[in-house]
């Protein structure tokens, strides 16, 4: 069984920073590409940034700049750098990795439980 835990998230002030972090752990075969959602009260998840396992990055366009997306391939770990926090980044943020549990298992979505950042004075 594949899990995702988040950790990190929090209240910051504007302009403030936060480092969330997100472990795989479990029965895994090999993960290919790994990412951080959002979603805010009342709005649709959307994906704020993810990299795949060659390394290639991919940001929202309302994040680039202010936050940076890195992975610990040994730890099985992605993070999520995010600085210059705006009151619009409040949002529960999500894990999301496609992960091939065994060998001969195709890949699935796996979602961490979440984390809440909150960004306010």
């Amino acid at each position: 069984q594949v899990q995702l835990v988040e950790s990190g998230g929090g209240l910051v002030q504007p302009g403030g920073s936060l480092r969330l972090s997100c472990a795989a752990s479990g029965s895994i075969f090999s993960i290919n590409t790994m990412g951080w959602y959002r979603q805010a009260p009342g709005k649709e998840r959307e994906l704020v940034a993810d990299i795949t396992s060659g390394g290639s990055t991919n940001y929202a366009d309302s994040v680039k700049g202010r936050f940076t997306i890195s992975r610990d391939y040994a730890k099985n770990t992605v993070y999520l750098q995010m600085n210059t926090l705006k009151p619009e980044d409040t949002a529960v943020y999500y894990c999301n990795a496609d992960i091939q549990p065994r060998l001969w298992s195709a890949p699935s979505h796996y979602w961490g439980q979440g984390t809440q950042v909150t960004v306010s004075s």
